[in-house]
Parts: C-alpha cells; structure tokens; sequence
C-alpha cells in the first residue's frame, strides 16, 4: 500500500496534469484519468519521468458507471485515497436562444454530476485517510466563472458555481471525518480550453498552470486544524477590488 495516493481527474494537460506534477512532488502515488487514452499515456509517462507511481485509467467520467469504475481502480490499486481532484470539465459557449439540450447534458455531467459521484464513491477512502491524520482533502476546480456569470458560456459559469455551492456543502458536511473540501477558481489560464479566448487576452497575459497548481502544494501542507475553502486567481485588477 502507498503511504499516500491521490486521484486527480482531467490529467492528461492544463491545470489537471499541472496539479498531477505537484502532488508527484510531494510524493503521491496517483490514479490519473481523462477521456483520451493516448494522451493519458503521454501524460503518464510524463510523470513517471519526474519519479512518479501513476495509475492510468482512461474513462468517460460524464458516465456514472465509468467514475464508480474510476474509483474501484484507485482502490484496488493503492487502498486508501488521501487527496481527491475533480478537474475534469468541459465548455460550450453559446447564447441562450441557441442552447442546445444535448450540449446542456454533456456539461451537467462531466463538469457537476461526475463531482457528486466521486464524493459518493470516493467518501469510505476519504474517511479512512481522514480518521488517520484528518487532512483528506477533496479539490474541486470551478472558475472564475462560478463566482461571476460569464455572458455566452452561461451553462458552464452555472455547473462551475455549482462546483462552489457544492464544496460549501461538501465542506460543511464532512469536516467532522476529517475531510476538507476546497473549490479552485482561476480566471483565464493559458490552456487550450482557453484557446478561443486567446485572441483577446494573448496567452502571455493569462493565469499560468503554475499558479493554479502551486496551490495544492500549500492546501496539502495545511494542518487538521486549518481549511482553506476557496481560491479565487484574478488578473490584478480584475475584481474591480
């Protein structure tokens, strides 16, 4: 058994595979998962380059099956889940006259659903690592959006509030098992879900992987005694505060 394993969802790039980096840093044993096999394998092997122990498994995780089957995996092959993230998510902007039912669908699954999911099949783990050193740690990442709605991507500004209605929730509910819950809300980040933005803000401008991801390192240092429920990462200025 790892003396410490993580799960980290959405892997294979940007902030997913950024936070993977981290955690191998602090000496995680990890489960990555995203939907494209061969890029999950690049991603891998990446890793495994940087002296990590990485579990692949590849999966459609807007399908409930495949995250309990995500889980089982995890457990099989580390036996205990110290820190969970739920990064894995998906956008398709569109004004509200053009919203289409199966777009809508695709990202209430991956970006919200899958989240309640994980908590569900995930929480004997979390349970387990937080009766042992109460500092089991779920990450989830929302966006900027989620705090302000966002005209044209209005679906996904709600599933990302969403995220931060429900690590509140999450928080509040499983504190007493030791279990902290802490939503992630960057604004843009050079990534490629924000390509279509990029010639707007030049890529150059944007919130790096970096800065996003260096944020799991100080949240799995935090003692029992201390939660962080939220990050907010802003251009200066952008707040308005």
């Amino acid at each position: 058994m790892a003396q410490k394993a993580a799960l980290v969802t959405g892997a294979s790039s940007g902030i997913g595979l950024g936070i993977a980096k981290v955690l191998v840093d602090c000496g995680y044993a990890l489960t990555i998962s995203s939907r494209r096999p061969e890029k999950l394998a690049a991603a891998a092997a990446e890793l495994r380059e940087l002296g990590g122990t990485v579990t692949e498994a590849p999966a459609d995780l807007s399908s409930e099956q495949a995250v309990v089957e995500t889980v089982a995996r995890h457990r099989e092959e580390y036996g205990r889940l110290d820190v969970l993230v739920n990064n894995a998510g998906m956008g398709i902007g569109a004004p509200v006259e053009k919203l289409a039912a199966k777009h809508i669908d695709l990202q209430l699954a991956l970006n919200l659903k899958a989240v309640f999911f994980f908590y569900r099949e995930a929480l004997p783990l979390l349970r387990a690592a937080g009766a042992e050193h109460g500092r089991a740690l779920v990450v989830n990442v929302s966006s900027i959006t989620g705090k302000r709605g966002h005209r044209d991507i209005s679906v996904y500004s709600a599933t990302k509030h969403g995220i931060v209605g429900f690590s509140q929730a999450m928080d509040a509910e499983l504190a007493g098992d030791g279990i902290k819950s802490c939503a992630l809300c960057p604004g843009y980040v050079d990534t490629e879900l924000a390509d279509y933005k990029k010639g707007e803000i030049p890529a150059e401008e944007m919130i790096t992987v970096e800065d996003v991801a260096s944020s799991v390192r100080f949240l799995v240092g935090l003692s029992a005694t201390c939660t962080v429920p939220e990050v907010i990462f802003a251009k200066p200025g952008e707040l308005g505060y």
